[in-house]
Parts: C-alpha cells; sequence; structure tokens
C-alpha cells in the first residue's frame, strides 16, 4: 500500500508539471507574435529528503538563461540586488510630493506607500515556489499561471517590457545627462553634448553588463546599492547640516482653480507611490537563491526583503523630510533642476564643486548597476527565443551581440525621446497594478482564500483601490501633460 501510495503521489506530481509544460507550449504558439518574457520553471520534487536539491530542472533551458543560470545567490546577493533596483533618483522628487501634501498627509501616503509595497513584496515571495515545488521565477510566469495566458499577457506584457527596456532608457537619460552636469559645473567642460554623454554611458554599461548572469553582479549591485544609499543621506544629511535659508514657506503653492489644486494632489500622490520599485524583478532575484524541501526560497528572500526595504525607509523618509524643511514649495520639479540647485536645496548659495561633483559621480555609478538588473531581463527574454529555436545555450560570441544590441536600441530610445522622464507618471499610472494591485489577485486566484475571510477581504480590498488609484493617476498625468505640455529639461541632448 505504501508503495501504491508513492505512486499515486508521484503520478499526480507528473501530472501537474505536464499540465504547466502544456501551457507553456500553447503560449509561446500564441497568434500575437510576442514571445513573452522567459518563462521557463524548474520544480524540487516534494519527496526529495536531501537538504540541497542540486537538480529540479524541468527543462534544460533553465540552466542556460541569464536569470537562472546560477542558483548560488544568498540573503546578501538579494539585498543588495534588492536595494539598487529600489533606489533610485525618482526618490530625490519626494520633497516636490510634501511641497504640495505638507507635513501630515505627505509622511501618512508615504508610510502607506511603503507598507503596501511590502506587503505585496511578501505576496510575490510566498508565490515565487509552490507547494509542488514548482518555481515562478519570472513575473510573467507567474502572471500567466495565475490569470490565464491570455489574460496574463494582456495584464503584464506592457509593464514588463517598459519597466525593464523603458528603465534602461530612463537610466541612460539620466545618467547621461548627469555626467554633462559633471563636465559642465565641475570641470568646466561646455563643448560636450547630450548626446555624446549618452553614447558614452551606453559603451560603460555595455562593458559592466558581459557578466553572465544575475548571480554573477552581486558585487556590480553591492556597488550600485552603496552609492544610492551614499547620495540620498548625503543630501539629506547636508540639507539638515547647512540649516534652513530665510523665505521658505511650507503653503501648499498657489493655484488658479481647485481643479489645478486636485491635480496637483494627484500628481504628488503618484511621485510617493511611484518612488518605490523593484516590483518586476523581485521574483527574478528569488529565482538565484537555492531551494530546498527543508529550506524554501522564501524563507531568505524575505529575510533580504525586510533588511532592504528597512534601508530603503531610512533613505526615503529622511530625504522626503529633510528636502521639504529646506526647499519648502521652491523645491525643483526636474531631476536635472533638482541636482543643478542643489546649492539652494542644501540651505547655501556656494556648494563647492566637490560635493557637486561626487554627487553626480555617486548617481552615475548608481544609474550603471541598476541598468545590469533591468537590462538582464531583457537578455535572458533575447537568449530564451534563440535557445527555444536552437535547443542549445548561447555561445559567447552570441551573448555579446545581445547585449551591444540592446544598449544601441537603450541609446537609440534615449536620443529619439529624450521627454521620456518627463512621461514617467503617466506610464507609471499604468504600470502601478504590476507592484499595487497584481499581487493581490495572483494571491487570491492562485491560494484559493476562503471568500469573506480576512486575507480575502484585505486583497480584494487593496486590489480594487490600486485599479482606482491608477486610473486616478493616470488621469491626473494627461491633465497636467496637456496643460503644461512637454517641456525640455536639463537631461535633453
Amino acid at each position: 500500500m505504501a508503495d501504491l501510495e508513492e505512486v499515486v503521489v508521484e503520478a499526480n506530481f507528473r501530472e501537474e508539471i505536464n499540465r504547466h509544460s502544456h501551457s507553456l507550449k500553447s503560449l509561446f504558439r500564441s497568434s500575437s507574435g510576442y514571445s513573452a518574457q522567459v518563462i521557463p520553471i524548474t520544480t524540487t520534487p516534494p519527496n526529495e529528503s536531501t537538504e540541497i536539491w542540486t537538480g529540479g530542472e524541468l527543462i534544460p533551458q533553465d540552466a542556460w538563461l541569464p536569470i537562472t543560470e546560477s542558483r548560488n545567490g544568498n540573503v546578501f546577493s538579494a539585498i543588495f540586488h534588492l536595494l539598487c533596483s529600489g533606489i533610485g533618483i525618482q526618490s530625490l522628487l519626494l520633497p516636490l510630493a510634501f511641497a504640495t501634501l505638507e507635513w501630515a498627509w505627505g509622511i501618512i501616503c508615504l508610510s502607506l506607500a511603503f507598507a503596501w509595497q511590502l506587503y505585496t513584496a511578501w505576496l510575490l515571495v510566498h508565490l515565487h515556489e509552490s507547494d509542488t515545488g514548482i518555481r515562478y521565477s519570472r513575473y510573467l510566469h507567474l502572471a500567466i499561471t495565475a490569470f490565464g495566458p491570455k489574460l496574463g499577457k494582456l495584464l503584464t506584457i506592457f509593464p514588463v517590457m517598459y519597466l525593464s527596456g523603458g528603465t534602461c532608457a530612463q537610466l541612460i537619460i539620466i545618467g547621461g545627462g548627469t555626467m554633462k552636469l559633471f563636465l559642465k559645473a565641475v570641470c568646466d567642460v561646455n563643448s560636450v553634448t547630450g548626446t555624446e554623454c549618452f553614447l558614452l554611458f551606453v559603451c560603460m554599461a555595455i562593458v559592466v553588463a558581459q557578466f553572465p548572469n544575475l548571480n554573477s553582479i552581486g558585487w556590480v549591485s553591492l556597488i550600485g546599492a552603496t552609492t544610492a544609499i551614499a547620495y540620498c543621506t548625503l543630501i539629506w544629511g547636508l540639507s539638515i547640516a547647512n540649516g534652513r535659508p530665510s523665505g521658505i514657506s511650507y503653503n501648499p503653492p498657489e493655484m488658479e482653480s481647485n481643479m489645478d489644486r486636485f491635480g496637483g494632489v494627484l500628481n504628488s500622490v503618484g511621485i510617493i507611490f511611484l518612488a518605490f520599485k523593484g516590483h518586476n524583478v523581485i521574483l527574478e532575484i528569488q529565482g538565484t537563491l537555492p531551494s530546498s524541501p527543508k529550506q524554501r526560497s522564501q524563507n531568505r528572500m524575505w529575510r533580504g526583503v525586510t533588511i532592504s526595504y528597512a534601508l530603503i525607509a531610512m533613505c526615503f523618509l529622511p530625504l522626503a523630510i529633510a528636502g521639504f524643511w529646506v526647499c519648502g514649495n521652491k523645491i525643483p520639479s526636474s531631476y536635472g533642476g533638482l541636482l543643478t540647485s542643489f546649492s539652494q536645496f542644501n540651505g547655501h548659495k556656494n556648494t563647492s564643486k566637490a560635493v557637486l561633483g561626487l554627487l553626480c559621480i555617486l548617481v552615475v555609478i548608481n544609474c550603471l548597476s541598476t541598468f545590469q538588473i533591468y537590462s538582464m531581463v531583457v537578455f535572458d527574454n533575447l537568449e530564451f527565443k534563440y535557445t527555444s529555436k536552437k535547443n542549445k545555450p548561447c555561445a559567447r560570441w552570441l551573448r555579446i551581440a545581445f547585449r551591444i544590441f540592446f544598449g544601441g536600441l537603450a541609446f537609440f530610445i534615449a536620443v529619439a525621446f529624450p521627454f521620456l522622464p518627463s512621461l514617467a507618471p503617466l506610464i507609471g499610472g499604468m504600470t502601478l497594478p504590476l507592484a499595487y494591485v497584481y499581487p493581490c489577485f495572483m494571491w487570491i486566484t492562485m491560494k484559493k482564500p476562503e471568500p469573506n475571510s480576512t486575507m480575502w477581504c484585505v486583497n480584494i480590498g487593496l486590489g480594487f483601490l490600486g485599479l482606482s488609484l491608477s486610473v486616478v493617476l493616470v488621469i491626473a498625468s494627461v491633465w497636467n501633460l496637456a496643460d503644461k505640455g512637454l517641456h525640455a529639461n536639463f537631461f535633453r541632448p
């Protein structure tokens, strides 16, 4: 009888694997013409009794692709990846949100956004690995499993595409623009154009991008995380040290109409909720961690998430409060404006070139490091298309070619659309469900909590609230763009 039970368990397990494999094959036979982001999966047999599971690849491609090629990560590498992908220059806009929302509502919204993001991160971490051992190491794979092939692709393809390739293009614009600022303000070089700085940044990014997989760039993420924490801390620390200038007001900026005031409030809420990022790579980062029946990857990953989010909070909250305390409602509204007017931001008019130069270097290094994490998702997808057709891993020269190709494509987008950061609130509102909404509905469809239970009500409530917030933010962004237009900023070449 015991042997018969083992046969039945094994048969059920293989049946589930075959069902998932069939759904993946049908996905790539779709007539949409788009080969979705990589979705090979791995599994750990439930009856495996060894301490460390060293096999379990459901298909060979998992061992060939950049995200899952190496599963030797640890808590520290996960922390580095999460910090590098989660802290960015968008955090420097938080004082601008406080200028409209004022102290109380600014802190409340920032706290709510932080708690909401942390909760959905918990959901994703615990959805990464099913009870039968199947690992969902790509966001799109989890969405397709939860919502089905058609709806999963419809809901997540655009956000995943934008938050990988689009973010890389924005990093080129921001990093290249900061390099131009460094050359102009610190080195007194005015002959270099923005396009040339973009090209220099891309060349540097492509050189760093030659590491084979996500796990191998752990030290790059360490550098990126360190520089991100450093420039955030440097800005709010100098702001407090240099004191507050006279004539600063903390009253909301004057608006011509109530609609303008309402639009400003929504835009500020959007700045706060979009300041937190990185949910689109949480599953990929967890995919680099080992897993065994006795110690699932979710245990290590959740420790990494809690530590990294504590550090993110220690960066964002002081930066928002100190920045608003110093600048009031005169805080610059653009990324470049914040860096170029740092002398006003830190409370005195004679900021040394050394301090400004250090800030610029830290921002550029952080952009280079963050580029590697988001571009790895694109490299993973490109290699998947090749390995699917050839049924063999990519040669080294082909990997290099893929990465040069993507760097050139991202450079073209950055040059052709230098106003892309101006569209960030609009596109960010459209991609907001990826972080705040979909994980809630995924939990309901996959874990199937009891209707009207606490977990069911919380996820339903947050899911629909997030959808409403996304719609409102998109409308507010369109209103703001129509009212003010796409203004040229410092990062235009």
